[in-house]
């Protein structure tokens, strides 16, 4: 991998971005899980108990949606390496003050999944917004964040200093 001059592998010798060659790193099984939340209003969370949201099923289209979002991350993060991903799982959970989202990434490459993570919760946060804006206008997305990871050189890790 070469580098800038400044050390800084995704600049090339000129100081322009690049998308880094990782043909020489090894292919192994990697794993990223990144969470996130919405915090919506006391009506709004009402209505996503008793499916009465207007435009549907909330959950289940932003779950989807989270799910194209991480196969989409290369075409929305301009340096991402495309990947073929082996699985992914996005759940969300009605809580008191809003949804928690949680997505899970895997893949078996030579570059992790961070970034398919994040945006399948990123895709999905977004996505619970347009489902339920005539309820709640004031919805807001926040905390998200990678919580673990696993696999490639710099091995396992898990997030010790987790928001909400």
């Amino acid at each position: 991998m070469s580098e800038s001059p400044a050390g800084l592998t995704h600049l090339n010798e000129a100081g322009e971005a690049r998308m880094v060659d990782v043909s020489g790193k090894q292919v192994t099984a990697r794993t990223a899980t990144a969470a996130g939340r919405v915090l919506l209003s006391a009506t709004c969370v009402a209505a996503l108990r008793d499916r009465t949201v207007p435009k549907g099923d909330a959950l289940a289209v932003a779950r989807i949606a989270g799910l194209q979002g991480a196969k989409r991350t290369p075409e929305l993060i301009p340096l991402c390496h495309p990947l073929s991903l082996s699985g992914a799982d996005v759940s969300i959970e009605i809580v008191d003050d809003g949804v928690e989202i949680t997505a899970t990434v895997k893949t078996a490459d030579r570059t992790g999944v961070e970034m398919e993570a994040l945006t399948a919760v990123s895709v999905a946060a977004l996505t619970m917004i347009d489902m339920i804006k005539a309820i709640d206008k004031l919805a807001v997305i926040t905390d998200i964040r990678v919580i673990a990871k696993s696999g490639g050189r710099s091995g396992d890790w898990t997030r010790t200093d987790l928001v909400g």
